[in-house]
């Protein structure tokens, strides 16, 4: 990890863009950009591990991260892929707590971190900025919910289906049969049997190690809970 000098200018540009202090007034803006850094990272560095001490809300400037977490058996399950503009680490910044996820660089990546101290004394001293906060976590607590739904209503190969048309949209590095294991809560044998199923089904075809798809119709059946 490297801290990179930045102005004060550069700070509060990023802070006023951001959801959590786009309505903030300029004076707090200004407290918080004392206290929020750049930090960057090559592939494979780990920015924080679960367990440890939270060092603060982060934001995602450029590049993009997976937050994990590693069973009792030594298997990882990939939480999310997030890219620029994202944010992470919320929870413990904001109720004090340790770091609930690992998270690591996909690529060169570049991280604001704000001091997770000073937002909770901001929650305290700002009403409007403490429901913002609730309604981003409502927000995320929907999501979670929304995965733990798929989870057990979707069979691997529906999940599959469904992650690869989110793969279309959404930035994101080439993805192993392992890691799209993890990212599922699977193992590498399973997506490899649902792979070839989509493909014999006609959804996709595989070239160069890489998934193309070949019918948005087909794959899109194979996204509903039963094909």
């Amino acid at each position: 990890m490297k801290l990179i000098e930045v102005s004060k200018t550069e700070k509060l540009k990023t802070l006023r863009v951001n959801p959590y202090f786009d309505e903030l007034p300029e004076a707090v803006l200004k407290d918080l950009a004392a206290v929020t850094q750049l930090r960057e990272y090559e592939r494979g560095d780990v920015l924080f591990w679960e367990g440890d001490e939270c060092a603060g809300l982060h934001i995602i400037e450029s590049g993009s991260v997976k937050l994990y977490r590693i069973s009792p058996q030594g298997r990882q399950y990939i939480i999310a892929v997030l890219t620029e503009g994202a944010t992470c680490n919320e929870v413990p910044a904001f109720d004090g707590g340790t770091n609930p996820v690992n998270v690591e660089a996909l690529e060169p990546t570049r991280v604001w971190v704000v001091e997770a101290h000073t937002l909770r004394e901001l929650v305290k001293s700002n009403p409007e900025f403490a429901l913002k906060v609730l309604s981003k976590f409502g927000q995320n607590l929907r999501a979670l919910v929304g995965k733990v739904s798929e989870m057990a209503f979707y069979q691997v190969t529906h999940r599959l289906a469904r992650l690869i048309t989110e793969m279309e949209t959404i930035p994101h590095p080439h993805w192993t049969q392992e890691q799209l294991a993890a990212r599922l809560g699977t193992v590498r044998e399973v997506v490899s049997r649902s792979l070839k199923e989509l493909e014999k089904s006609g959804a996709i075809r595989m070239e160069d190690r890489r998934i193309q798809i070949a019918d948005n119709d087909i794959l899109r059946q194979w996204t509903q809970p039963y094909n």
